[in-house]
C-alpha cells in the first residue's frame, strides 16, 4: 500500500514537472519595441547602481525592459548585429546595446557624440552593463 503511494506520488510529480519544463521552453520572447519600459535612466545611474553594489542592481535591473539615454560612443556591427556604446563618466564601464535586427537596419543614421536613448533587457554587468534586444527610441 505505501509502495503504490510513493509510486503514484513520483508519477505525478513527474507529469507536473515535464509540463512546467515545456511551458518554460515555449515562453514566448518579449517583444521590446511592443513592451513599456520597465525603468527609465541615464547611461551614469545604471553603471553607477552596478559599480557602487552589483547585488542590489541585479535585484533592481536584470531581465527588465530599460530604457537608457545616453551619449554615443561606438557603433559597430558583430555577427550581423549592430552595438552601441554609450559613454559615462566613469574611467571604465559604459553600457553596451546590443540592437535587434530592425534596429541594426537602421543604425546607419547613429553618429558618435550623438544623445541617444535606447530600450532594451539588461542582463547584467561585465565590466560593461549589458542590454540585449535594444530598439532604437530617438
Amino acid at each position: 500500500m505505501n509502495k503504490k503511494k510513493i509510486i503514484v506520488s513520483i508519477l505525478i510529480l513527474a507529469i507536473v514537472g515535464t509540463f512546467i519544463a515545456y511551458k518554460m521552453y515555449n515562453k514566448p520572447h518579449v517583444n521590446v519595441a511592443d513592451s513599456k519600459s520597465d525603468i527609465v535612466l541615464t547611461a551614469d545611474k545604471i553603471l553607477n547602481d552596478f559599480t557602487s553594489d552589483e547585488n542590489i542592481a541585479n535585484t533592481k535591473y536584470l531581465d527588465k525592459i530599460i530604457e537608457v539615454k545616453g551619449t554615443v560612443s561606438d557603433i559597430k556591427i558583430e555577427n550581423r548585429k549592430g552595438i552601441i556604446t554609450l559613454k559615462t563618466n566613469a574611467d571604465f564601464g559604459n553600457v553596451l546595446c546590443h540592437l535587434s535586427d530592425s534596429s541594426t537596419k537602421n543604425m546607419s543614421k547613429i553618429k558618435e557624440g550623438q544623445i541617444l536613448t535606447l530600450k532594451g533587457i539588461c542582463t547584467g554587468f561585465l565590466m560593461d552593463v549589458i542590454l540585449v534586444k535594444c530598439e532604437i527610441i530617438n
